[in-house]
């Protein structure tokens, strides 16, 4: 089942840096002009049920199992289209915006991946 499913619409001219520290940063497209270079801009679409470690979230056809989710991610995620994916295998979700994934090599994000939570 689907729980969230959106679109990369922009990708801000900073936004790979971040992948230096295992990190993406997702927001939708009224990011604050301070961090919208280093975000890939989505759009905003609500969530079909509860985003929960054991799920998987996808980039396009790169799978990555969740292993943590932060208490403020779903709605972060509904009202600003903001998290940030963080590929270290976490199990304690220490940042309350950041959903955690397992470690492996980062996806590739062009304008156009789909992004999905199932």
């Amino acid at each position: 089942m689907t729980i969230y499913q959106t679109e990369v619409k922009n990708i801000g001219a900073d936004a790979e840096l971040f992948k230096s520290e295992n990190m993406i940063i997702l927001f939708g497209e009224d990011a604050p002009a301070d961090l919208a270079d280093y975000c890939y801009n989505i759009d905003v679409n609500p969530i079909q049920g509860t985003i929960e470690a054991g799920q998987t979230i996808s980039f396009d056809d790169q799978d990555y199992k969740i292993t943590a989710v932060g208490s403020v991610v779903e709605k972060n995620l509904t009202s600003l289209g903001h998290i940030s994916v963080r590929f270290d295998n976490s199990t304690d979700a220490d940042l309350a915006g950041t959903i955690y994934v397992e470690e492996k090599t980062l996806p590739e994000i062009t304008v156009g991946t789909k992004v999905t939570i199932h």
